[in-house]
């Protein structure tokens, strides 16, 4: 990945939604340790492509989500699995509030 778009993802702005991050970058970009994705990893927060972890790629949204459950666990109190329910959780209200709106117009 290039300097530019590590910077952007470090910044919170995901440019595009196309670009992928080695373990090494996910971690970075979300100040964790290895060991905490792949935690992260076998509760479902994230799904890596490829089966090596040597060969993890994440696509640039798991940097949003390993944060979101990060916090969850800090603020709340939440495990890795609690967190990675209330994810899909969110995820899934806002896919239908996103169906809701479109009805709607």
């Amino acid at each position: 990945m290039k300097t530019t778009d590590m910077m952007s993802l470090l910044a919170g702005e995901v440019l595009d939604e196309d670009i992928e991050l080695s373990l090494s970058e996910l971690c970075r970009a979300c100040q964790l340790p290895a060991e905490r994705i792949f935690e992260l990893v076998e509760e479902g927060v994230v799904d890596p492509l490829g089966r090596d972890p040597r060969q993890w790629r994440f696509q640039a949204f798991s940097i949003r989500r390993v944060r979101c459950a990060h916090r969850l666990e800090q603020d709340l109190g939440v495990n890795a699995a609690g967190a990675a329910l209330a994810l899909d959780l969110l995820e899934e209200l806002e896919r239908l509030h996103v169906r809701l709106q479109r009805l709607e117009s």
